[in-house]
């Protein structure tokens, strides 16, 4: 029986092995058994996929039809029926959906006037990619209790805080921060499809000065997203998205400022929210905690992602070696804790 040292291990492992899908299955499993200190024996089940498969949500969906259909009693996960596979097509003609895409790429070739800086820029020699998982609890409001700590314009706010802090000690040049924010399009409480990616994308865009004031950040990035929403972008990129499955990566990216210069986002970060209720038990075994490890790409070459299981706050920092330090994701973390909050727990 490994140790949590040796999951870990194993865990980057994963990272480290991409894929393949047109020489391999889009999906893998593997159980690692191991010793926890407090707890006693545990197992870890790890499910990895090619992206373009499912999203995070359409992850944990799969993991709830397999639960299903282990259960003996029949219960359905969900209170009824389990939902779809995949999403019905949209039911708009292809010339407005043709116009909606154009309309996104015609955006995105705006998005900057100057290509991002990120910490993988200039990164000839990338290494291997990296994670580090921490769990916390408490802290449901910022500093001075007073904005809610749960929507994700706070915590991207916060982690942008993170990195402008880092970009000022590497002396980076102070180019606007592009960074893509996912939106789930499942209709609201409800589990939607499990396969593909069921999301569209806002681009949020800030300077690394306006970092220092979170609160201030905060309502700047929700009346970015207001604007949005409002003006259609993010309906607009969704159909562009559709248009782009299952491209290859460097299409798909063609039209983003620095794309030329294999330039993506400044950094990456996302909140993917409680993990479903209904998983609490799986395989006849009690879920003690569920996260998501993303891969990062070289450049940006970091990551910041959130999660909630019950009570537990589950940050994971990746990263690809080269691009930061050990001490640089500490510090992250730390900022992170601290404006959040939360207490560590083991």
């Amino acid at each position: 029986m490994s140790s949590p040292d040796a999951r870990h291990v194993e865990l980057e492992a994963e990272l480290n092995a991409p894929i393949e899908p047109r020489r391999e299955p889009p999906l893998r499993f593997s159980i690692l058994d191991y010793a926890a200190e407090t707890t006693g024996p545990q197992s870890a089940l790890v499910v990895t996929w090619f992206h373009p498969l499912m999203d995070p949500r359409g992850g944990q969906n799969f993991l709830a039809h397999l639960a299903h259909l282990d259960q003996i009693d029949g219960r359905a996960p969900w209170g009824g029926a389990p939902p779809a596979f995949v999403s019905d097509p949209d039911p708009r003609p292809l010339k407005e959906r043709g116009r909606l895409g154009r309309q996104s790429q015609r955006y995105m070739r705006t998005l900057m006037p100057a290509p991002p800086v990120s910490p993988g820029t200039g990164l000839t020699s990338p290494g291997r990619a990296r994670f580090r998982q921490e769990t916390f609890v408490g802290g449901d409001h910022g500093t001075g209790g007073v904005r809610s700590t749960r929507e994700i314009c706070w915590r991207l706010a916060l982690v942008g805080k993170t990195m402008g802090e880092l970009w000022s000690r590497r002396g980076l040049p102070a180019v606007p921060f592009l960074v893509p924010i996912s939106v789930d399009l499942r209709p609201k409480g409800e589990p939607g499809a499990t396969f593909g990616n069921v999301l569209a994308f806002h681009f949020a865009r800030f300077r690394p000065s306006e970092t220092a004031d979170v609160s201030s950040l905060t309502a700047a990035l929700r009346r970015q997203m207001t604007d949005a929403l409002r003006d259609g972008q993010i309906d607009a990129n969704a159909v562009a998205m559709e248009f782009l499955a299952y491209r290859p990566l460097s299409l798909m990216l063609r039209d983003l400022p620095g794309t030329a210069r294999r330039e993506t986002f400044s950094f990456n970060c996302a909140d993917l929210m409680d993990f479903p209720p209904v998983l609490e038990k799986l395989f006849g075994r009690r879920v003690v905690n569920a996260y998501h490890a993303p891969s990062v790409l070289p450049r940006p070459g970091i990551g910041v992602f959130f999660n909630r299981y019950g009570i537990r706050n589950n940050l994971v920092v990746s990263w690809i070696e080269g691009a930061v330090t050990e001490d640089e994701v500490t510090r992250i973390v730390e900022v992170v804790r601290e404006g959040m909050a939360w207490t560590r727990i083991r």
